[in-house]
């Protein structure tokens, strides 16, 4: 019987969905996590001399639009699960230790990132504010590790919510810098570019985002707690509340949660506001309506099955552009650039940051060391190329591959357990003190946030 390719890759997948869950727990008990064994799975399959496809962005055009749509899709769905898996109602008290980490970590990390790359690796200004701008932003997919867990747990987790949060509005706010490079190509000095660069994409395009993603998530929730849910709800005795009766939805009204933010993602994208800021905005805003609702637990699950579905075909993505050479371009001072940007740029960056939050010594540089990088760069780097001719694509390539693959096992091994640590520190200081987190509602007022009790 003839061998076909297509179908292995059928059965490639197939195995992978089957095994991710159980590999996922196993793999935990040794420190390692899923991305390394499924990018390490899809790098030895691909090399392979079976006729397996090249995936490689910087010799096939048609690979960088597909890697922009593909992981498009995916950030889309990490930042979907991440706003509706947070507890803390929005105020400036409650996240005040989130905006450091996104007006001073990331500008910093984009301006050294760039200085390197146009010092040190002799890439044009635009290729190089290119990459800082494509490796500032901490990823929301590889990050699921180190994130809060699903809504309603009722857990303080500051260090998680920390990197969960700027992974969730990072990745936006990294798209200004990206429009930044793209017209900077051939550009040979500033003028009124630039400020139509600072009026319309750094401040019309955030503005338009959030306030996108705010009217569509309030009109999802809306939908749901005012009209659908009336319509479709079975009154049941619930045991775990006593016997109240509470409304049960079905797993299908996961469909509403996909196709709200998916609108709010399409409408920022139509007024030119950032979609990525708009979904995880949406996702917030959502969360905040009737957040003891079992609905935000099922509409979390729903989101997180299909990022987990992607994940896995985007991993082995990644080892087949392993495999397929898009390290070749990688010299000795790029990677020191890549090694610097992991142990010493975005530590110091997060400690800058996070020097006046309330955070223990352990948990700020917990937070700064854990900028995991992942699919957000890869699509920002492909969103370039496909929107500009950007030189030195080849080393850019490379550079970002070599990022991504040391954060993965880096950051995989380390993530587990400087997050345990953490966190025990951080629930032995709030231990006994009374939570002054700011409730939502009056009908809220319950849902107390507490320290892990296992930690």
């Amino acid at each position: 019987m003839e061998f076909d390719p297509r179908i292995f890759l059928f059965v490639l997948f197939g195995l992978g969905l089957t095994l991710a869950v159980t590999l996922e727990k196993w793999l935990a008990k040794y420190w390692l996590s899923l991305p390394i064994v499924y990018v390490a799975a899809g790098y030895v399959v691909f090399s392979l001399p079976i006729g397996l496809p090249h995936i490689n962005p910087t010799v096939d055009g048609f690979d960088a639009v597909a890697l922009e749509y593909v992981t498009e899709f995916i950030v889309i769905a990490s930042l979907m699960a991440a706003g509706i898996a947070i507890d803390r109602p929005v105020s400036w008290k409650n996240w005040g230790q989130i905006w450091p980490l996104l007006l001073v970590a990331m500008p910093v990390t984009i301006a050294a990132v760039a200085w390197l790359g146009w010092w040190a690796l002799g890439l044009a200004p635009a290729s190089a504010l290119l990459l800082g701008a494509a490796m500032a932003p901490t990823d929301p997919v590889l990050a699921r590790s180190v994130q809060v867990g699903p809504p309603g747990e009722n857990k303080r987790h500051d260090v998680r919510f920390s990197l969960t949060v700027e992974a969730g509005l990072n990745d936006g706010l990294a798209f200004p810098f990206t429009y930044l490079a793209i017209a900077a190509v051939g550009m040979t000095s500033l003028g009124a570019w630039t400020l139509e660069w600072a009026a319309l994409d750094l401040v019309w395009r955030i503005v338009a985002g959030v306030a996108m993603g705010w009217a569509v998530g309030r009109a999802g929730a809306w939908y749901v707690f005012e009209r659908e849910a009336d319509a479709q709800i079975e009154e049941l005795e619930n045991e775990e509340d006593g016997g109240v009766d509470q409304p049960t939805y079905s797993t299908s009204e996961g469909l509403i949660v996909l196709g709200t933010l998916l609108l709010a993602y399409g409408l920022a994208e139509m007024v030119e506001g950032y979609g990525f800021i708009a979904v995880f905005v949406g996702a917030v805003t959502a969360r905040q309506r009737e957040n003891r609702s079992r609905y935000h637990k099922l509409s979390h699950h729903f989101i997180d099955q299909i990022e987990q579905i992607v994940l896995v075909a985007v991993l082995f993505g990644f080892g087949a552009m392993l495999a397929s050479g898009v390290l070749d371009a990688l010299t000795w001072p790029a990677a020191l650039v890549g090694l610097a940007l992991i142990f010493v740029i975005r530590p110091i960056a997060g400690l800058m940051a996070e020097a006046n939050c309330d955070l223990p010594l352990v948990g700020k540089m917990t937070v700064a060391f854990l900028g995991v990088r992942g699919m957000g760069s890869i699509y920002y780097l492909a969103y370039g190329q496909n929107h500009a001719d950007f030189e030195g694509l080849d080393l850019l390539w490379a550079l970002a591959s070599f990022i991504i693959l040391t954060s993965i096992v880096v950051h995989g091994v380390l993530a587990g357990p400087l997050i345990r640590h953490a966190e025990r520190r951080n629930a032995h200081i709030h231990d006994g003190q009374e939570d002054t987190i700011d409730r939502l509602t009056p009908e809220s007022r319950s849902l107390r946030v507490q320290p892990d009790p296992k930690l």
